[in-house]
């Protein structure tokens, strides 16, 4: 008997989810009870695993990925004008995603109440902290990113800014340091990042099983706390689907076209497209940055006729720190989220959201799934609880697929400019 691929098992654990709380939601309160009562506790754990993981692989990923940049000083232009470019494309995902996700607004118009973001006194606004903030000073935001303790930072998830930030200070003094002293560091950052993982590699393989009582027992909850029927809820989500395909097709159609029309010669949208097909057929399927690879390497150098000197720096820094797909997709999920738990996020707060998803973006692992654990980082500036991530989990598969396609064809991209501005 074939064996089923994971990716199908998420999927329909996930359908399966959504359809027993549709069908609980009308056999009664009963039913909605028990998955509150058995299902939800299985779903919490799996977003504890989520949070116990995200810390330290973020942590460590970002370490890895830019203390691995030492030979920058011996590329020296190229360097700076690779790390450029791909900070430029973050940028560009990121604002075209929350200028979508507000304008059309996918997840306003819902009749929901969710009283514990009211009452919760531990779960302050954003917006309510930069108010206090102004009178002290309007570079607070920036004191607020230094930690005075590294350990306490990684121990409150509201503290994700703080800890990037560790991670790229002690990132850039590990390049400073000598070599010989960096090797031994380099090597226990090399192997925690391993271990971190095959942890996400270990969640990921059994959470078919988790992601059914997730949305079983969460999707419940909002049943039973909520003014509104889940039905409004999926048509939301339909929506938000809409908002980021939308935004994956402007940076895909628009934007690295526009970069390429702009900083190449004799640029056809045809002849780039059809050179690095192969390259985004494979990420689709794969979902993976890292696997597509050799193919993305392949494509850039023998069809684009990008020299190997540079695919072969641009390209891996491209698969460890240029997520312009899951960036974009991180800041559309995050505002559809609190449209459709009527929390306000002030515009203050949304620049935060973009801040954080660009600098988490260096920390994500270029694997399946990893945008679902950079998600949690992204959601640690906000009030929003992790837990209602479960709203957007029955689409994120295919979104997984198409923003990793994104991630590829601008690492493509940079290679092409960077290629053409050593000629």
């Amino acid at each position: 008997m074939k064996k089923i691929s994971l990716h199908w098992k998420i999927l329909i654990a996930m359908l399966l989810g959504v359809f027993w709380a549709l069908l609980s939601e009308n056999l009664g309160d009963l039913f909605i009870t028990f998955n509150i009562s058995w299902f939800s506790p299985f779903g919490t754990i799996f977003l504890k695993l989520l949070k116990l993981i995200a810390v330290p692989l973020v942590l460590f990923s970002i370490i890895k990925g830019v203390s691995g940049l030492s030979n920058i000083s011996a590329l020296g232009k190229m360097g700076i004008k690779t790390i450029s470019l791909y900070l430029i494309t973050t940028l560009c995902s990121v604002t075209i995603g929350l200028f979508l996700v507000n304008q059309i607004g996918p997840g306003e118009g819902f009749d929901f109440n969710f009283n514990e973001f009211e009452t919760d006194d531990k779960l302050i606004s954003i917006q309510e902290q930069v108010k206090v903030n102004s009178h002290n000073s309007p570079l607070q935001f920036l004191v607020n990113m230094v930690p005075d303790n590294i350990f306490y930072a990684m121990s409150d998830n509201k503290a994700m800014l703080q800890i990037i930030f560790f991670a790229l200070f002690f990132s850039v003094v590990l390049i400073l340091i000598d070599s010989g002293k960096k090797k031994t560091i380099d090597n226990l950052i090399d192997s925690l990042n391993e271990v971190f993982l095959k942890m996400v590699d270990l969640v990921i393989k059994y959470s078919p099983f988790f992601i059914f009582c997730l949305l079983a027992g969460n999707l419940s909850e909002l049943s039973n706390s909520a003014n509104g029927s889940l039905l409004d809820v999926i048509t939301g989500l339909a929506l938000y689907t809409f908002v980021v395909l939308l935004g994956l097709l402007l940076m895909l159609f628009c934007v690295y076209p526009m970069l390429m029309k702009f900083f190449t010669k004799n640029f056809s949208y045809r002849h780039f497209f059809q050179s690095i097909a192969p390259a985004q057929i494979l990420a689709f399927s794969t979902s993976s940055s890292a696997a597509t690879l050799p193919v993305t390497m392949d494509c850039v150098n023998n069809n684009l006729k990008v020299p190997d000197k540079v695919t072969s720096f641009v390209l891996p820094i491209g698969a460890t720190i240029n997520m312009d797909g899951t960036s974009l997709y991180q800041c559309v999920a995050v505002v559809f989220l609190a449209q459709i738990l009527d929390i306000d996020l002030s515009l203050s707060t949304q620049i935060l959201i973009a801040l954080t998803a660009v600098l988490a973006s260096i920390g994500s692992a270029a694997i399946p799934s990893a945008g679902l654990f950079m998600l949690i980082v992204v959601l640690g500036v906000t009030p929003i609880d992790p837990k209602y991530i479960a709203i957007i989990f029955p689409v994120d598969r295919i979104l997984d697929m198409c923003r990793t396609v994104i991630n590829v064809t601008g690492d493509a991209t940079v290679s092409s400019i960077v290629a053409a501005s050593q000629e």
